[in-house]
């Protein structure tokens, strides 16, 4: 652990002109005494680090000095590539391993350019949770990363609606969608999608993976041999929109105005209301009145009354007869309140 904290403070000491003490206890995340002492035992070391005195003061290194431990190991190199998403590394548990590799790239580059990396964090930054919403990490994401990244069979216990099922995955590939964490994995042969949240236990599958974990040769248990022509972009692509098409189980057929036309794609599936909008337009257009007909695919009738009262008058559901009783319901209701 300490020889792990004196690299990197020389990475840091490397990579920047000059450090104080408050700056390098911030990073390494000890105390500016743990600091000192530190200093001195890489000075004891042949390391020439150098102490400026006074109120401006800091710690510099001295001669040109350069160390070679720059190579990067392999979970380093593989979370340099997420490095843009800083969130989706700590809960997988990797931001360790991507400041290190940050450290040892920028200390590796030529002084004029050690500035690119924060010019970049400063000018893009990826917020994957959807607004109005606080996402909570699942308590077994990182062991599924463990998994994902050394290519080992885990055994999950997974919640489905009151039950729990057992299931032995070969976990290809996370996904963060919306805030919410879900792993593509072989099952028996086929590829399906489970969200991490929903697991209620995850270990090694392998009378050996106990132990290896404990002794921190990674998850432990059996590897499995990856399908190379999986892609995971593409996979994830099929079944999302597999996904979306499956729900939309009902139609409502309802009139726009020119307003509700450009509304509706904003309040309810965008793909189906762009569809619905297209193929009635290709059906004749909007009628005398400028009001356009539209067959709408849904997930269900509770889902589009929470969705199309958002069209307020620029909307009017013609059926099914259910769902436009309830907005005539909702009118009276609102004609009330309003006077």
């Amino acid at each position: 652990m300490r020889a792990a904290r004196l690299i990197k403070m020389v990475l840091l000491l490397q990579s920047r002109p000059s450090m104080t003490a408050g700056e390098l206890a911030r990073e390494l995340e000890v105390s500016e005494r743990t600091v000192a002492r530190d200093v001195l035992s890489l000075s004891e070391a042949g390391v020439p680090v150098y102490a400026d005195r006074g109120r401006a003061g800091g710690y510099r290194l001295i001669g040109g000095y350069r160390t070679r431990l720059t190579g990067l190991g392999r979970s380093e190199a593989e979370a340099l590539f997420l490095s843009g998403v800083p969130s989706a590394l700590r809960e997988m548990g990797l931001a360790d391993a991507a400041s290190a590799a940050r450290l040892k790239v920028s200390a590796a580059l030529l002084p004029e350019l050690r500035g690119a990396a924060a010019g970049a964090a400063q000018r893009f930054h990826l917020d994957a949770p959807a607004w109005y919403q606080e996402p909570e990490t699942p308590a077994l994401l990182p062991a599924v990363a463990d998994a994902v990244w050394d290519d080992r069979r885990i055994r999950v216990r997974y919640r489905r609606k009151d039950a729990e099922v057992q299931r032995e995955l070969e976990p290809y590939g996370l996904v963060l969608k919306a805030g919410v964490w879900y792993v593509a994995a072989r099952v028996e042969g086929s590829f399906r999608v489970y969200r991490v949240d929903r697991f209620a236990a995850v270990e090694a599958v392998g009378a050996n993976g106990a132990e290896q974990a404990e002794r921190g040769d990674g998850p432990g248990g059996e590897r499995f041999v990856r399908d190379e022509e999986f892609d995971l972009p593409a996979f994830w692509a099929e079944r999302a929109a597999e996904f979306a098409r499956s729900i939309l189980r009902e139609e409502v057929v309802l009139r726009l105005s020119a307003s509700g036309v450009r509304r509706l794609p904003y309040v309810t599936g965008r793909a189906a209301a762009r569809e619905a909008i297209a193929e009635a337009e290709a059906a004749g257009g909007p009628g005398a009145d400028g009001w356009l007909t539209v067959t709408l695919a849904v997930e269900s009738e509770e889902v589009a009354y929470a969705q199309l009262l958002a069209l307020g008058p620029e909307g009017e559901v013609l059926s099914p007869p259910g769902l436009r009783e309830r907005f005539v319901t909702a009118a009276r209701r609102s004609a009330a309140l309003y006077g």
